[in-house]
């Protein structure tokens, strides 16, 4: 497979985001991170559209996440593309962090843009200090009985303590598939380092089949792995802050995803 054009043209098959308002489409995109695990109300984003762009950030009084129940605490702003759980109670939910845990919300099921091959792509820019990190990832729906069709493709994970000096930008960029529970995946998985300020804008991207994925910046591939999941993905978009690598004088510090642009293949 070779990667896809950065800008591929608009069609039936296609679907793009401009944010260009007044609000969140609500047939795509749910502005919650995991609500099941907690409530809709505690897991809402931060976040706003201004300037044709989606801004997701953590002010310093947004609410830590399954707060007691995660260790580390964190605190997260993010938007998925699908939802769904059993009913309060339950062990039927997405991405659970633990073994046992339960439902505490149950949640509507939500397929909004759920794609199972062909290519992801995201304009996106950060401000990050050494204590936030922001990720686009594809995540399974994870509906299937037994619930192991949780694989995942990492299309951009930027850790802020992993950035290189002002005066000589980069960043490990990770990339690549993440198994999970899945038996049928392989973990293929790395963070090479890139030449490239993530203050600025650049375009993230996976292209995928059944054979291979191929994961680019700015059109440059950084990695191809082999035989990823090519059942239904949800998006996964968020920033992410972790008290717990906190110097002692950085609380005020509001880590910013800034996506002017997303668009990929529609299932």
């Amino acid at each position: 497979m070779a990667a896809g054009a950065a800008d591929a043209p608009a069609g039936p098959g296609w679907f793009e985001d401009r944010f260009t308002g007044p609000g969140l489409d609500p047939e795509t995109w749910l502005p919650n991170y995991l609500p099941a695990w907690s409530s809709a109300a505690q897991t809402r984003a931060s976040h706003r559209l201004e300037n044709a762009a989606l801004v997701l950030d953590i002010p310093p009084e947004h609410p830590l996440w399954c707060e007691g129940d995660h260790d580390p605490p964190l605190r997260v702003s993010g938007l998925q593309s699908g939802s769904w759980s059993g009913p309060a109670g339950s062990t039927r939910g997405q991405q659970r962090f633990r073994e046992g845990q339960v439902v505490r919300e149950e949640q509507a099921r939500f397929e909004g843009w759920l794609p199972r091959s062909g290519r992801v792509e995201v304009s996106a820019r950060m401000d990050l200090s050494p204590r936030s990190m922001a990720a686009l990832w594809l995540s399974g729906f994870e509906d299937d009985e037994a619930q192991e069709q949780c694989g995942e493709l990492c299309v951009f994970e930027v850790f802020g303590r992993d950035l290189g000096p002002v005066d000589e930008p980069s960043a490990e960029v990770g990339v690549g598939i993440k198994a999970f529970r899945d038996p049928a995946l392989t973990q293929d998985f790395a963070a090479p380092r890139v030449s490239i300020d993530v203050v600025e804008p650049h375009v993230y991207a996976v292209d995928w089949d059944a054979d291979e994925a191929v994961f680019t910046v700015d059109g440059t591939v950084l990695r191809r792995c082999a035989r990823p999941p090519t059942y239904p993905l949800q998006l996964m978009l968020a920033v992410f802050d972790f008290p717990h690598w906190s110097t002692g004088d950085d609380d005020h510090l509001v880590p910013r995803l800034v996506v002017d642009r997303i668009a990929g293949t529609r299932p």
